[in-house]
C-alpha cells in the first residue's frame, strides 16, 4: 500500500467518538494516530493484516466479504468521518473482511495496543464506542430491510428516498459505484441503470451518473417505496 505521512492533518477532530474531548486531550490521542493517504481501489483492511482503528479522514472506504462462490459482498460504505476494525480490536476478528478506498482518500490508523490503553484511560469513550456501533448495527439492519423487499423499484426507491433524508441538497451523489449499489440492494449495475431511466422518464427524479435530485418523492414513495 502506497502511503504517505501527514504530520499536519488532525484527523480526530473529525471523529464522533472523540468530539468531547479537550484540545489537550485531542492533542494527546493525536501523538497515537498514524496518517495516510491511500489511492482510489487501494485495499486497507485485510484479514491478514495487524487488527487496527481504520478512520476515515478524508474520501471513502467499501467494507464487504468475499462469498462461498467466490463473489463480492458490500456490508457498507464508511465515509469521512466514519471507522471500521473496532471488533478486531476486541478480538472478534472477520477473516473475510475487506476495506477498499472507493476515492483518493486520507485515512488514519490507530494500533490495537494503543487504542486499548486508550479506552482503559477514557471509559467514557468505551461508552462512546459502544453507542455508535449501535448506530452502525443499525445501518446494517437497514441494508437487510431492502433485501427483504420484493421488488427491486421499491429497494432502489427506498434506498435514494433515505440519501435524501439525510442531505439538504438539491442534487444528491450515490456514495458507491452502481456495482456496488447493485451489491447492496441485491441486483445488477444493469438492473439499477434501467430502473432509473424509468423513474427518470416517469418524472421522478433527474439521474446524471451517479448524481441525481428527487423531483417528486411523494409520488416516489407512494407508487414505489
Amino acid at each position: 500500500m502506497t502511503t504517505k505521512q501527514l504530520s499536519s492533518h488532525h484527523c480526530i477532530t473529525l471523529v464522533p467518538l472523540f468530539s468531547e474531548l479537550t484540545a489537550d486531550e485531542l492533542a494527546q490521542v493525536e501523538k497515537i494516530v498514524q496518517h495516510q493517504k491511500v489511492k482510489k481501489g487501494e485495499v486497507v483492511i485485510q484479514p491478514e493484516a495487524e487488527p487496527v482503528l481504520t478512520i476515515v479522514a478524508r474520501g471513502s472506504l467499501k467494507i464487504y466479504q468475499i462469498s462461498s462462490t467466490g463473489k463480492e459482498q458490500l456490508l457498507r460504505v464508511v465515509e469521512s468521518g466514519g471507522y471500521e476494525g473496532e471488533n478486531a480490536i476486541f478480538g472478534a476478528v472477520n477473516a473475510n473482511l475487506f476495506g477498499e478506498a472507493l476515492s483518493d482518500s486520507t485515512i488514519c490508523f490507530v494500533r490495537k495496543s494503543d487504542f486499548t490503553q486508550l479506552l482503559l484511560s477514557r471509559p467514557e469513550l468505551a461508552l462512546r464506542l459502544l453507542e455508535m456501533n449501535a448506530i452502525k448495527q443499525s445501518k446494517t439492519e437497514q441494508q437487510a430491510k431492502f433485501l427483504m423487499m420484493e421488488s427491486i423499484e421499491m429497494r432502489l426507491a427506498n434506498y435514494l428516498l433515505d440519501l435524501a433524508k439525510v442531505s439538504e441538497e438539491p442534487y444528491l451523489q450515490i456514495p458507491m459505484s452502481l456495482k456496488d449499489l447493485a451489491a447492496f440492494i441485491g441486483t445488477t449495475p444493469e438492473t439499477i441503470s434501467r430502473k432509473l431511466r424509468i423513474f427518470e422518464d416517469e418524472g421522478l427524479v433527474e439521474h446524471y451518473g451517479k448524481s441525481f435530485k428527487i423531483l417528486d418523492a411523494e409520488r416516489l414513495q407512494g407508487d414505489y417505496a
